[in-house]
């Protein structure tokens, strides 16, 4: 089976905990436990988010620009690249002691956008870490954009949808050849053509967004969603909530979610079920092995009112 597992955030980094590389290290080691049998017994991709990191690459980018007058920002694009790297190669040692052997790669991913995409003049994905009122107030004076996340503030980008995944002949190839691949890190590097090359654009993709289209374009078996809760919960904060076991794109399309965690997710799921007819699951790491097997989280599959 050809199966594309999207980590969640919170498999390096979870909310509260310092950006320091030994509490990714340490944080990995229980996400390489459970994907390590993935690994042996199917053709596996994974793709991770990069948010907090390329937020943390973008401080310190920055603080050294602030001491160098005439120094040039650095984009987004680069701060990706970086950021993508220095996630894959933590995802890949933490790999590598549970796999012994298996060969695994890290692949930095260049994603195209349109150029014209509205997200460019509406920056809504949030990055880095949370910062408070009078934080905001003079990072403001970078130019950089803020939005509420719960008590604080949180740097948001521009977001543009993914059109098409670069490198794909690569991966396809080191898949043939069985190898692990960690690609399409934070969504992705996002590049637009411009004079018949390609060039970075100053923004970061949705990096379920990217997984879908990733799975869609490798026609995986399954696109797995792995985040920390135990699947879409419906009536949340009431008597009645309760996880959704099974749901069709038609239905999930139909709820309302948080734009950027589940629902991101929930709507990646959809268009890869969509267009493939394949599954997707959404669901807790731990519960990877139920994931594939089908008996927990939230299983989309396309059914019959789909298909009108």
């Amino acid at each position: 089976m050809r199966i594309v597992a999207a980590l969640g955030g919170n498999a390096l980094i979870r909310r509260g905990q310092p950006m320091s590389v030994q509490v990714q290290r340490d944080n990995l080691v229980a996400a390489a436990k459970a994907l390590a049998p993935l690994a042996l017994e199917n053709e596996l991709v994974i793709t991770h988010g990069n948010g907090p990191q390329i937020g943390w690459l973008a401080l310190q980018a920055a603080a050294w620009q602030d001491t160098r007058a005439g120094a040039e920002t650095t984009p987004l694009d680069v701060l990706g690249a970086e950021s993508d790297g220095m996630v894959g190669y933590l995802v890949e040692q933490a790999l590598a002691r549970e796999l012994g052997g298996h060969p695994i790669a890290t692949l930095l991913t260049q994603v195209r956008v349109d150029a014209a995409d509205p997200a460019f003049a509406a920056p809504t994905k949030p990055v880095g870490p949370g910062y408070r009122q009078a934080e905001v107030q003079l990072l403001a004076e970078r130019g950089w954009q803020f939005a509420r996340d719960g008590d604080q503030w949180r740097r948001v980008v521009p977001s543009p949808r993914p059109q098409q995944i670069v490198e794909l002949p690569a991966i396809r190839h080191l898949l043939t050849a069985g190898v692990v691949v960690i690609c399409a890190g934070g969504g992705g590097i996002p590049v637009v053509g411009r004079d018949g090359l390609l060039r970075g654009v100053d923004a970061v993709i949705d990096k379920d967004a990217a997984s879908a289209l990733l799975a869609r374009e490798l026609q995986a078996d399954l696109l797995l969603l792995l985040t920390d809760v135990d699947g879409i919960r419906t009536g949340f904060g009431t008597p009645a909530e309760h996880r959704l076991a099974s749901a069709s794109p038609r239905s999930l399309r139909k709820l309302t979610l948080p734009a950027g965690s589940m629902g991101a997710k929930a709507l990646a799921a959809a268009e890869f079920v969509e267009t493939t007819g394949r599954r997707a699951a959404i669901g807790r790491l731990d519960d990877v092995a139920a994931l594939l097997a089908g008996t927990s989280g939230t299983q989309v599959t396309r059914d019959e009112s789909d298909l009108s």
